[in-house]
């Protein structure tokens, strides 16, 4: 596993995890999150197991944030992200988000690529402080290896999409991504984004629909590729997210630029 110095506030730090027992806490939590409660199905074995794991995670890094007033290993393991790298995702054989896009054309981008995945907060910590927390790991890591260009799977709650029209109209209208950058959904497996008219959507109640962590990327330029993917496994409707880092805002760049420096 690849470690750079942790990221505190307050009690709580942001660090990788460092032992099967710390990855086994991130799966389970990803287990409650997911499956408890937002009504994925689990297969028998996670079921069994109460944690949520694929073939993956043997090979990612897992940030994870952690509650030292509960425990500095395990135990307190409150909040978590998988991120994967291109040496990565060659000893898996591919990229999880390559199960539901034609990603192509990140994957034949010459710099350093890394997908985001995975990412849940237990119910009792979802705050600001929380998530800028995760941002200035997600940040401190993306310095520390040199990422051009991070992209994934980011979930709206719920497979209709019709129900999700609203924001899925949004992003399609107003941050599809660049063509020579632009991953598409299978064929199999392609929802049309594009439901209602651009001028028809209501870009105040569109953000307010959208979940943080989409919010998120997007503040930090972030595009969409062309098609939503309904995951019912997972209860959820699926956008590919793309950020550029050489496109962070600057206040952004700044801030995680210096926090990178301190961890030299």
């Amino acid at each position: 596993m690849t470690s750079f110095a942790a990221l505190t506030a307050g009690d709580h730090e942001i660090r990788v995890a460092t032992d099967d027992a710390e990855i086994r806490a991130a799966q389970a939590l990803r287990y409650r999150i997911f499956y408890d409660e937002m009504g994925a199905k689990p297969t028998p074995e996670m079921a069994e197991l109460k944690r949520d794991f694929d073939e993956f995670d043997a090979h990612c890094d897992h940030l994870l944030v952690i509650d030292r007033s509960r425990g500095s290993g395990p135990e307190g393991v409150i909040g978590t992200y998988r991120l994967t790298r291109r040496s990565q995702a060659a000893k898996a054989g591919r990229f999880y988000t390559s199960d539901e896009y034609d990603i192509s054309p990140i994957v034949n981008y010459p710099g350093e690529v890394m997908e985001l995945g995975r990412s849940c907060v237990d119910a009792a910590y979802r705050s600001k402080s929380t998530m800028q927390l995760l941002w200035r790991g997600i940040a401190a890591y993306v310095f520390h290896h040199g990422i051009d260009l991070m992209f994934g799977c980011a979930s709206l709650h719920g497979t209709d999409p019709d129900k999700l029209a609203l924001p899925l109209s949004y992003l399609h209208h107003n941050h599809l991504a660049p063509e020579d950058l632009r991953p598409t959904a299978l064929p199999e497996r392609y929802t049309a984004m594009n439901l209602m008219p651009a001028d028809q959507i209501d870009v105040k109640r569109a953000l307010v629909s959208l979940p943080p962590l989409m919010k998120g990327y997007l503040r930090l330029g972030g595009f969409v590729g062309d098609g939503a993917v309904v995951d019912h496994q997972f209860n959820t409707t699926d956008v590919c997210i793309i950020v550029k880092t050489d496109l962070v805002a600057d206040k952004y760049y700044k801030h995680y630029d210096r926090t990178a420096r301190e961890q030299d």
